[in-house]
């Protein structure tokens, strides 16, 4: 048995220039672990609450020093002498300390760095990556990573609507051969917009090109012909998946598409998304329809759920009751997992699980805002959830989770295994 013997807290930086918080766990027999937390821009109303001090002196109001606090103070007095490899224990013991159900007292920043440090502790303790620690000797699954090509929205910084669009690979056999073709594909789509005179505004929050476009659907044009230039034949070596984040321009029930000069209702929004997804190759979309829209998400899964994976992801906020509920109406067919959406690791495995049980795919993902923590990519081996999404194959943040995995593949050797298109297998856009 390992013990917690000391719980350190403090404020760092991450990928925004923004405040966020890093927890080091101390146990008795020397082992440490390490965590830091990520922070979205684009955030579900039903997340659970990332606690800010709102002091305009530091920051801008954006200081993370009252959850380093709360995770100094109460945290480690309360975990002082617990069990770290007994997880679910701790994570109990964090919920009954906060008290509310989106962890707004001690804040989800606080605990999910206190939870993800003790399963990074245990893991040292134990010898083993946190991958194997957390998934045993069946963790052995790479996933497809789904990776930033562009970004608009909330991510970037050009005037397209829907904030990002991503390509899969579908031709590699390895996770190392799908990240050479994915990086490929990216460089090759900054020729294509130098080709074409696009204007880029810079690179977005997450590594993707942010360019100013005539509309929404000039992004698709302009992904199937960067896969083409790349070498690749668009739906069968390589799809595309895009993030609508619908719920940024959804407003009185209406979508406000300003890159279209559209104004739309639910049926019409759902009538376009099928329209684009029959003439281009789109295999995944995300947040198609807003988080408080759930006739229009009936809608989108009846037109769509055969033929495309649709990922809810601020309808759902890896929260088991709201993924619960969508899984009772049909709605979506995956979902997508932020462990600070919900703040503690247990109950990010609940979700996955959950999904897995009733035949719904998870993806796992990284926020806007991240750091230089790598523990999403074991957290994707461990659970076998097949896939990622990282952002762009740029920016150390990003890198850190993309070459952790490399790591990873190399480490497993033979025994790695890779599903690639298999992960698609059943939706009618698959190959």
């Amino acid at each position: 048995m390992s013990l917690i013997a000391a719980i350190r807290a403090r404020e760092v930086l991450d990928s925004r220039g923004n405040p966020t918080v890093e927890v080091d766990v101390f146990l008795d027999d020397g082992a440490r672990g390490r965590a830091l937390v990520p922070s979205g821009a684009s955030t579900g109303k039903a997340e659970a609450l990332e606690l800010r001090d709102g002091d305009p002196q530091r920051y801008l109001g954006r200081g993370v020093l009252e959850a380093v606090t709360h995770v100094d103070h109460v945290i480690a007095q309360a975990l002082a002498g617990a069990d770290a490899a007994d997880q679910a224990t701790v994570d109990r013991r964090l919920r009954e300390l906060d008290g509310t159900p989106n962890k707004r007292r001690l804040g989800a920043n606080a605990v999910l760095g206190v939870s993800l440090a003790v399963a990074r502790a245990a893991a040292a303790s134990a010898g083993k990556p946190l991958y194997q620690y957390l998934g045993g000797v069946a963790a052995v699954e790479l996933p497809v990573p789904m990776v930033n090509i562009m970004s608009g929205g909330l991510h970037g910084g050009g005037n397209i609507d829907f904030q990002d669009f991503q390509v899969i690979p579908l031709r590699a056999q390895r996770y190392s051969e799908a990240l050479h073709d994915v990086a490929v594909i990216y460089h090759t789509m900054k020729d294509v917009l130098k080709s074409r005179g696009v204007f880029e505004a810079g690179v977005a929050d997450e590594g993707g090109y942010a360019p100013r476009l005539s509309s929404n659907e000039a992004a698709f044009e302009l992904m199937v012909e960067a896969i083409e230039r790349a070498g690749f034949q668009p739906g069968r070596d390589a799809a595309i998946a895009v993030d609508v984040a619908a719920s940024h321009f959804f407003e009185k029930g209406r979508y406000h598409l300003a890159a279209d000069d559209a104004e739309l209702d639910a049926e019409d929004m759902v009538k376009r998304l099928t329209d684009w997804a029959g003439r281009y190759p789109i295999l995944s979309i995300e947040d198609g329809l807003g988080e408080e829209d759930w006739h229009g998400w009936k809608l989108l899964t009846e037109r769509l759920g055969a033929r495309c994976q649709l990922i809810a992801d601020d309808l759902f906020v890896t929260n088991p009751e709201r993924l619960g509920k969508g899984i009772r109406e049909g709605i979506a067919n995956a979902v997508l997992v932020k462990m600070n959406q919900i703040g503690t690791l247990s109950e990010t495995l609940e979700v996955v699980e959950l999904a897995r049980q009733h035949g719904y795919r998870a993806v796992i993902s990284a926020r806007s805002g991240e750091t230089e923590d790598d523990s999403i990519a074991d957290l994707a081996v461990a659970t076998g959830a097949g896939q990622i999404k990282i952002g762009a194959i740029t920016r150390s943040e990003r890198l850190a989770k993309y070459n952790r995995l490399l790591r990873i593949e190399a480490r497993l050797g033979a025994r790695a295994v890779y599903r690639g298109a298999k992960v698609f297998h059943g939706l009618l856009a698959a190959p």
